[in-house]
């Protein structure tokens, strides 16, 4: 997956625009924390009520006609849990006070989740790309020979006979 560091970076620059953020963290689709920046919480447990949470939210939004999941809220006595799709491979889940302001937790979660989404994404498809050319090296272990260069020879255009008009056209000629 995406690289921790970069990952990291993200969920900080994310609670740095929204200051009532009390916590931070992003999961892979399987469970596996791939970053947290939770200070005073579980972060795996945080990690596997996320996964639990995703397959309710996506079974109602599909049963419901809503297409694709986005995000799921959940408001508390002392505040928010905020849970949006990160890419086809993540989720962002975000905690906050109950003072925050739920269109600047939804905006600049909705950004954070995509840039995430973007980075666990580049990194799938870098690694199914590696894994696609070590699975035909495997199939195919012999080299295969390069093609010989192409010679390119010049074309030359010949000139035609001019056309001839000395017999008469049928379609055109009529008997009287």
């Amino acid at each position: 997956m995406a690289s921790e560091a970069e990952i990291l970076d993200e969920l900080r620059r994310l609670r740095a625009r929204v200051p009532q953020l009390t916590g931070a963290l992003a999961t892979g689709v399987d469970g596996l924390l791939l970053a947290q920046d939770t200070p005073g919480v579980e972060p795996e447990r945080v990690a596997a009520l996320t996964v639990t949470a995703l397959g309710v939210a996506v079974r109602m939004a599909d049963a419901t006609g809503q297409g694709d999941f986005r995000e799921l809220i959940v408001r508390g006595v002392y505040g928010y849990v905020a849970t949006y799709a990160a890419g086809r491979g993540a989720v962002l889940t975000v905690l906050a006070q109950d003072r925050v302001h739920v269109g600047r937790l939804l905006l600049e979660g909705r950004r954070a989740g995509a840039r995430i989404g973007e980075l666990v994404d580049a990194e799938a498809a870098a690694e199914a790309a590696a894994e696609a050319v070590v699975a035909e090296e495997r199939t195919d272990p012999a080299p295969r020979p390069k093609a010989p260069p192409k010679t390119t020879t010049a074309r030359t255009r010949t000139a035609r006979a001019p056309r001839t008009t000395t017999g008469t056209n049928a379609r055109t000629t009529t008997e009287s």
